[in-house]
Parts: structure tokens; sequence; C-alpha cells
């Protein structure tokens, strides 16, 4: 089972209101074992994920974290509400290109929302300035990849570049984002409220796609945990 299906377990939990005791009952197990497999620490077997589709509502794809659709079906570019002014036809791309424009645009919009409601504009700059470096990086690799370009107008040298400056600024910023949230948290207050029932209700559709590239970074990264390597040998 994986992780994905103890994090949904427990949200789906805290989102109906009910104590681990009651949720544990109504799915015929003890408190301490829906303890086990909302931290992870076990996994269950099929019966129980079928009563606890059951009790929750949802399709066992949701649950183990395969769709974000609570019924099971396949969420597609069309289902994901797209916050940008651009229309869809004057995309000139594949269908993932066009997912993942939909996905990362409104994955941003809310983070932003969000970083706005702390009101600290160094935390705010820093986040801004971490991803618009990120941007830049993935833009310069497609340039230099493609023939016949001009990469005169870049601020960085192709060496700087080679040599990781771009990376450089990415990691400052990051830190500068760490440590600008660490001083913020001194005052109180300030902070959004990021609990899964408050951010469902406030962006009902940008939280779809925050999830999902939660979910999709989530994947990537596990396959380089320790864990996973011992598991492949």
């Amino acid at each position: 089972m994986n992780a994905e299906f103890a994090r949904t377990l427990s949200l789906l939990r805290q989102e109906k209101k009910v104590s681990q005791r009651t949720a544990a009952t109504a799915c015929g197990i003890s408190q301490a074992l829906l303890s086990h497999y909302e931290n992870g620490v076990r996994e269950p077997g099929l019966p129980f994920v079928v009563k606890v589709c059951d009790y929750y509502g949802v399709s066992a794809d949701f649950l183990l974290g395969r769709t974000l659709s609570r019924d099971g079906t396949i969420i597609t570019s069309e289902d994901l509400y797209d916050l940008s002014e651009e229309k869809d036809n004057t995309m000139r791309g594949s269908v993932l290109a066009l997912l993942t424009k939909k996905l990362l645009i409104n994955s941003i919009g809310m983070l932003f929302d969000l970083l706005g409601k702390t009101g600290n504009r160094t935390v705010i700059s820093a986040a801004g300035d971490y991803i618009g470096t990120a941007i830049t990086q993935v833009f310069r690799r497609l340039h230099s990849a493609t023939p016949n370009t001009n990469a005169d107008f870049f601020s960085l040298s192709a060496r700087q570049f080679e040599t990781g400056m771009g990376d450089m600024d990415r990691k400052y910023n990051e830190i500068l984002l760490v440590e600008s949230l660490a001083e913020h948290q001194k005052e109180p207050g300030n902070f959004p409220d990021l609990q899964h029932v408050v951010l469902s209700e406030a962006y009902p559709g940008l939280y779809q796609s925050m999830l999902q590239v939660l979910h999709n970074s989530g994947e990537r990264t596990g396959k380089y945990s320790p864990d996973k390597w011992e598991s492949d040998k």
C-alpha cells in the first residue's frame, strides 16, 4: 500500500469529523489498528479497504491516490478549472502539455493567494523568485536544444548557466523563503488556514490541481527513498 493511502485515510476521517474510535468501530477494527493504518505503520487487507470505501463513500482508486475523483472516474484536462485567461484553442501542443499547464497554473494561483494572506513581502518575493528561476531554467534548456537560436539576450552566459549559477540562485531563494517564514512565525496570526476541509471549500477547483501536483511529486520523489532502494535490490 502506498503512502498516499495513509494520508487520504486520515484526511477522510478528519473531513467526516469523526474520531478514530468512531471510524474504527464502523469499519470493524480497533482504534489502535486504524491508527497504524493512518500513520502508514501497517498495511490493511482488501476487506478493510472495501469497508472504508463504503464508510466514506469513495472509490478504491481515490483512496489509493490513483485519481482525484471520489467516484473513481479518470480526470482529464477538460475536468480541471483553468485559471489562466488564455483560451485552450490557442495552445499548439499535446494534451499532456495542456493538462500540465492547467495543473501548474492552478496550483501557482492558489499558492500565491495563500502566500498573499501572510502579508509578508519577503516570503512572497522569495517564492516568486524561486519559481521564476525554475521556469527560466526550463525555458533555457529548451532554447539551448533548439537549432539556430541566439542566446545573447540571456543575462547569464552559456558557461555561467552550465556551471550552475541558476541552481545557486534557486537554492538561495529557497533558503530565503525558509528563513523569512521562520521569522514570520514569530508574529501572531498572518498564516492561512491549510486544513484539508478549509482548502477544499475555499479553492474547489484549484485545490484539485494542487493535490494532483503533490501526488505526482510524491510519486517521483518516493522512488529516491532508501526504502525504495532496498526493495529494488
